[in-house]
């Protein structure tokens, strides 16, 4: 967890936690050479958003700074909309 994570569960209830952590790890952050990681996995939070963005990053895969996409998976469902 990164200090930012470990701050929001050390303040929120831990169901608030678990559902900010399952809303981030659907929002992907991509690169243009084909790589993805969930925001939660770079140490981020991503809850109750919408719409899509981009982060200047570094990429782990290819080493390049650049422009990132962040959209949520569209492959992925959300654990509060399963049946």
């Amino acid at each position: 967890m990164s200090s930012i994570q470990k701050f929001i569960a050390a303040i929120l209830p831990r169901r608030w936690v678990e559902s900010l952590e399952a809303e981030s790890r659907l929002w992907m952050v991509r690169c243009s050479c084909g790589c993805a990681r969930s925001v939660w996995e770079m140490g981020g939070i991503r809850g109750k958003a919408a719409g899509y963005t981009r982060w200047f990053t570094k990429c782990p895969q290819c080493g390049q700074r650049s422009w990132h996409k962040v959209s949520r998976d569209p492959q992925a469902t959300s654990p509060s909309h399963q049946t």
